[in-house]
């Protein structure tokens, strides 16, 4: 499969570094990307053609993916309206629903949306895939080879469900960020030099993290069984219940899907 990349962020990079790991030909994949910088950088790491503009031979192959900012994927898509053929889309663009997209590639019908998550730079990532109902079965297969590359994926029915996938993944390892975060201070708090710190509390959440994975026993089961009555994780979990931290967590997700809901609603309006 022939792939452009219509942008050379961080994204679009570790989508090219994991397909070219997964046995992908650099002589298969092309970077369109106006910074000569990102250009460079992209021929240099990648050994990939690289093009300044979109034109149609720098889209002539067999599927685009879109790994350019919300706010210019508007002017991507008009530009690239007239050069489209039989490719398969693929945006990676948060926020912008299939139907926005279509309408700006001139109702182009061969779209699938996706939402990756930054643990995909180390090939960790989870994303989300939907697809127009135009795109067939090999449509399918392509997006999902190309995400299955940096992680899992997952396919949903109704992109409605995408707000809630950013929401929970999407913006999940700031989340987990958030926590180490914490437990950091807590440790450095108690005199620990930041260097022990992070390495005891990066070491814990993973090996907690692998304990979950590999367990039949649900979260709650596995929190139980290292609860001792009257011990030091009971009363750090009976802290966390009297200031409500998982109901205030949830909270926070809510509001992060209805940040999506909203933004989806903005970000879809055609430039004046």
């Amino acid at each position: 499969m022939k792939i452009a990349f219509v942008g050379g962020g961080n994204m679009g990079s570790a989508l090219i570094a994991g397909l070219l790991k997964n046995g992908a030909s650099c002589s298969d994949i092309a970077v369109i990307d106006p910074d000569p910088e990102k250009r460079a950088r992209m021929e240099k790491e990648f050994q990939v053609q690289t093009f300044g503009e979109m034109n149609p031979e720098s889209v002539d192959c067999d599927a685009i993916l879109l790994a350019v900012k919300p706010q210019q994927l508007f002017n991507v898509a008009s530009s690239l309206a007239g050069m489209m053929k039989s490719q398969l889309v693929i945006s990676i663009a948060a926020g912008i629903t299939a139907p926005d997209l279509s309408k700006w590639l001139g109702n182009y019908p061969r779209i699938v949306r996706v939402m990756p998550n930054t643990p995909a730079r180390v090939m960790k990532g989870v994303s989300a895939l939907y697809a127009l109902p135009e795109v067939d079965a090999s449509g399918k297969a392509a997006a999902e080879a190309v995400l299955s590359s940096v992680g899992s994926t997952i396919w949903l029915a109704d992109e409605n469900k995408m707000d809630a996938f950013t929401a929970l993944c999407g913006s999940g390892p700031a989340y987990v960020f958030y926590f180490l975060e914490a437990m950091m201070e807590s440790a450095s708090g108690m005199g620990f030099d930041p260097k022990s710190a992070k390495k005891m509390v990066l070491d814990t959440f993973s090996g907690s993290v692998a304990l979950a994975s590999e367990s039949t026993d649900e979260p709650r089961i596995l929190r139980e069984k290292v609860t001792s009555p009257g011990g030091t994780t009971e009363r750090a979990i009976l802290e966390m219940e009297r200031n409500a931290v998982k109901h205030h967590i949830i909270e926070a997700i809510h509001a992060a899907k209805d940040r999506s809901v909203e933004l989806g609603i903005e970000l879809g309006k055609a430039p004046c």
